[in-house]
């Protein structure tokens, strides 16, 4: 997930903004009992948040 988000979004953002965001995501989630859409969830939740910061036209919005 991680990877594809790098390659959708690696014009605009370092590879360490882009993890780092992935991970603010996925801690969004830590104390959910049920699990089995997480991954799902995450990407979609960051491919919004690293896309409203790239239409905004700022990287250092994230």
């Amino acid at each position: 997930m991680t990877d594809r988000l790098r390659r959708s979004f690696g014009d605009t953002y370092s590879d360490g903004q882009v993890t780092e965001t992935v991970s603010a995501v996925l801690h969004r989630f830590d104390d959910r009992p049920i699990r089995d859409f997480v991954p799902i969830l995450v990407e979609r939740m960051a491919r919004e948040r690293l896309g409203a910061a790239d239409s905004l036209g700022s990287a250092d919005t994230l």
